[in-house]
């Protein structure tokens, strides 16, 4: 499927807390407390609000040490505003004759000092080492992520995307109440209690997701969480700061240690669309177009080799004996299925909601539709070429 690029302002990574020895032989001081350097870091990389906080306000614990590692979370409150949120990131940090150095998950110097830490379980280093996947390198928008309820159920999208912190960019989060009121991972991963009521759950390629507002919220340090499991229930928890007006999920989407626009993104196979304004804008599936306040049912995960049509109308799209219309007609597809792809190759050309092209896909039972009425979240082939 052709995707617009989106472009989103990703918040500034921040320089290593300590700086390099100088060059002369003048004595190296001892490494100074973990913590300050944290606080440095995360105050670099906050955006502009949060970089006037005292740096007192930051709440920082460490988890897991051996005196020369440390492993926790660093957080930033809020005040208990409206269109406030808390900024945090878990770390690592390792120190050596020149202080400590510090990264934040989804920087690609998080999954190197993962790999030589003693602190980090076999369980982390499988999904913290994984390739980071530079931000929607080739149109690639694939999440492997249900959303964030039980599979089966209809919840209300109470709000289309937003920020984390409210109307700034990018967009990334969105609301969801409703349902059996049970807050699940939207896919596999390791979680971590940033606070109170706030879970992240770090995945594969950069990924990372947030559940804010929580009640119960699961205590955890690490653990190996499954698609699917419980993190706690909607709530109005604001224990680090921002508020909360009715029970909700506040859900955000953080790709390579920062937020991303979460339109676009496929999500219980519903792309997410941004409307004029913060909180407005919805979801789509297949032509199916539902709007903030409307019901959001969770289809699963879409597979990585997987699409939705999207007849760009509803109906049904027509397959093919190969790539084109001048081969024969083998049935059609109804708009809203889920079809998986074997290959791609080049045909025809045709125009369907993102653009035009000339890109077919065959499917498992060997039949071919046209890219331009499939949704796969790749700007290009999903299974490579035939």
């Amino acid at each position: 499927m052709r995707r617009l690029m989106l472009s989103c302002a990703l918040a500034a990574i921040g320089t290593w807390a300590t700086a390099p020895a100088p060059a002369t032989a003048a004595p190296r001081p001892a490494p100074g407390p973990v913590a300050d350097a944290v606080t440095a870091k995360l105050l670099g990389s906050a955006d502009a609000a949060a970089r006037t906080a005292d740096a007192q306000q930051a709440r920082i614990s460490v988890t897991r040490s051996n005196g020369r590692w440390a492993f926790g979370t660093a957080v930033l409150p809020a005040d208990r505003s409206a269109d406030a949120h808390p900024t945090g990131s878990v770390f690592l940090a390792r120190a050596d004759a020149r202080g400590w150095t510090v990264a934040f998950d989804g920087e690609a110097a998080f999954g190197d000092l993962a790999a030589a830490s003693p602190l980090v379980s076999e369980t982390e280093k499988a999904v913290f080492t994984t390739p980071v996947t530079p931000t929607y390198a080739g149109g690639d928008f694939r999440t492997g992520m249900a959303l964030p309820f039980a599979v089966g159920q209809t919840w209300t999208l109470t709000s289309g995307p937003h920020g984390w912190g409210g109307a700034a960019a990018p967009w990334s989060s969105v609301d969801l109440a409703g349902g059996d009121q049970v807050v699940r991972a939207a896919r596999a991963g390791t979680a971590y209690t940033m606070c109170t009521g706030w879970i992240r759950v770090i995945h594969d390629r950069g990924y990372s997701t947030d559940y804010y507002h929580l009640w119960n919220s699961i205590s955890v340090n690490g653990a190996g969480v499954a698609q699917g499991a419980f993190l706690g229930n909607t709530g109005t928890d604001v224990t680090c700061g921002g508020s909360a007006t009715g029970r909700h999920v506040h859900f955000g989407l953080r790709q390579n240690s920062a937020y991303v626009p979460i339109a676009g993104h496929g999500i219980g196979k519903w792309d997410f669309v941004s409307g004029a304004a913060a909180y407005q804008g919805g979801a789509r599936h297949g032509s199916a177009y539902v709007g903030a306040g409307g019901g959001v049912y969770n289809y699963g995960a879409l597979g990585f080799n997987q699409g939705v049509v999207d007849a760009n109308g509803g109906g049904t799209l027509t397959r093919r004996s190969g790539p084109g219309t001048g081969y024969g007609v083998l049935g059609s597809v109804a708009d809203g299925a889920t079809v998986t792809v074997s290959c791609s190759a080049n045909g025809t050309s045709h125009t369907g909601r993102y653009g035009t092209t000339a890109l077919w896909d065959r499917l498992s039972d060997g039949s071919w539709v046209s890219d331009a009425y499939l949704s796969t979240g790749v700007n290009g082939p999903v299974n490579g070429w035939c």
